[in-house]
């Protein structure tokens, strides 16, 4: 059984972060072949969930790198590897030392609630303003979160120098891993992300494979939290975007993600 697994985004989604219609008449092609499929993203479900849903992503899917497990046949939610009080507490302090804005995302029940504190420039404003107020999260302050928390990741944005100075910190902290990336808004910000370190899209693929059977795993990647899971493949494709390292990692480099190279690649793959 081949089992794939799709990163989002630079990799499945274009530059407008959307699965395009010839690569969306690909997946119908797989499912049509009984090629199974799913996606394994450091998003969360939220920001996911809207992509992802009318393209019969019918398998478990692996969110926040691995935290996160969602299966949507059996509406159930599966979370490891979760940051604990005194890891939460570390990466607060650092990000307020830097007057950066921390968004705590945690999970009770099923729902989904981010707690920060105020924001401080106009892209963590924006932040809020055209993203986490369209969500389905319920926003609160940060002295609102409960001690007992299910802490599934930290994220944040900010000049890029601030961010790469925390980013180089954070990940000497033994129980921690950050990856960090460039903006929309240009090479003068970037976003990061940090949650527990046993945490990973490898882990996470790797139980999804024994849970299912798989006997082939093909992942398509192209940042450093694919390297886990290109580690344990059995094929793993790169898009000619991707960062040189993943490159290299990878079994082979396919097209462009703006210009549907998963969907050309697996098209001619499996002669679709």
């Amino acid at each position: 059984m081949h089992l794939i697994f799709f990163d989002l985004d630079g990799t499945l989604l274009n530059d407008a972060s959307e699965i395009s219609p010839f690569t969306k008449e690909t997946l119908i092609l797989l499912r049509e072949n009984d090629i199974a499929y799913t996606v394994a993203t450091g998003r969360t479900m939220l920001s996911a969930r809207e992509i992802v849903e009318g393209h019969d992503f019918n398998l478990p899917q692996i969110y926040n790198n691995g935290v996160t497990v969602w299966d949507p046949k059996i509406q159930q939610l599966t979370l490891e590897n979760l940051l604990n009080h005194a890891e939460v507490a570390t990466i607060i302090d650092l990000a307020l030392s830097h007057r950066i804005t921390p968004f705590v995302n945690t999970i009770e029940n099923h729902h989904h609630f981010i707690f920060h504190t105020d924001t401080r420039h106009d892209v963590e404003r924006d932040l809020v303003r055209k993203y986490f107020s369209r969500t389905k999260a319920k926003l609160l302050p940060l002295d609102a979160l409960p001690v007992d928390s299910q802490v599934t990741n930290i994220s944040m944005i900010g000049c890029a120098d601030t961010i790469n100075e925390m980013w180089l910190e954070l990940n000497t902290h033994p129980n921690l891993i950050a990856y960090s990336g460039p903006t929309t808004e240009g090479d003068t910000f970037r976003w990061m992300d940090i949650h527990h370190c046993r945490a990973s899209k490898g882990n996470a693929v790797t139980n999804l494979k024994k849970q299912l059977g798989a006997s082939n795993i093909i992942c398509f990647g192209d940042g450093d939290n694919d390297l886990s899971m290109f580690a344990l493949a059995d094929e793993s494709y790169a898009p000619e975007n991707a960062k040189a390292e993943i490159k290299n990692s990878a079994s082979a480099v396919i097209g462009h993600n703006h210009k549907d190279g998963i969907a050309h690649f697996l098209r001619e793959r499996f002669s679709l």
